[in-house]
């Protein structure tokens, strides 16, 4: 029986990136869904919301087809820290982040297309960010392209200066994919992993 086509339903060059550390070919397509929050949706089900919209969306036309969907939240608290936009709003999220313990929610959705079964998991991860001057925030955002990330730190690079302690079951949630629950789900779909 030929292994099953993979998709991930993602834009994200992070998740691709990630997604290639387990070898195995894989198709990406931009999902269409709207990512603006629901008024008073908690930080975690906003992510699992999107993981499984970004999943069904690329799903729907792809019936032969593992669709990988994901989506991350930062937050402190309910406040919700998403992708900054620009310069200033970076520095602003990091100016509110500092001396903080954030939490970040990497949602995670497999949907296979054959049988229609749809498997969702959440995996938090608890950030601890350093006091921050104004300069640190700065010099930080002058050498690291962080506008297309949660919560403007990229742990994977310049980002890990910027951080006392982090703590979560998969290392590679925070960067926005976590692989130790997803090979754990492509297995359930017949996927075969080492």
């Amino acid at each position: 029986m030929p292994a099953p086509r993979l998709i991930l339903a993602s834009t994200s060059i992070y998740r691709r990136q990630l997604l290639e550390r387990f070898q195995l070919p894989f198709d990406v397509v931009r999902p269409d869904v709207d990512e603006t929050p629901l008024p008073g949706e908690p930080p975690d089900e906003l992510a699992r919301r999107l993981a499984h919209a970004k999943a069904g969306s690329v799903a729907h036309d792809h019936v032969d087809a593992i669709v990988i969907g994901s989506d991350q939240v930062a937050a402190l608290g309910m406040e919700i820290f998403g992708k900054p936009g620009s310069f200033d709003g970076a520095v602003a999220q990091l100016r509110r982040m500092s001396g903080q313990r954030v939490l970040f929610h990497t949602a995670l959705a497999v949907i296979n297309g054959v049988t229609g079964r749809c498997q969702l998991a959440s995996v938090p991860t608890q950030v601890q960010f350093r006091l921050l001057s104004d300069a640190e925030i700065r010099r930080y955002l002058d050498r690291e392209a962080v506008l297309d990330c949660a919560g403007s730190a990229k742990c994977e690079g310049l980002g890990i200066t910027l951080l006392e302690a982090l703590s979560g079951d998969d290392p590679t949630a925070l960067i926005g994919l976590p692989l130790i629950t997803l090979s754990r789900m492509l297995r359930a779909e017949g996927v075969e992993l080492p």
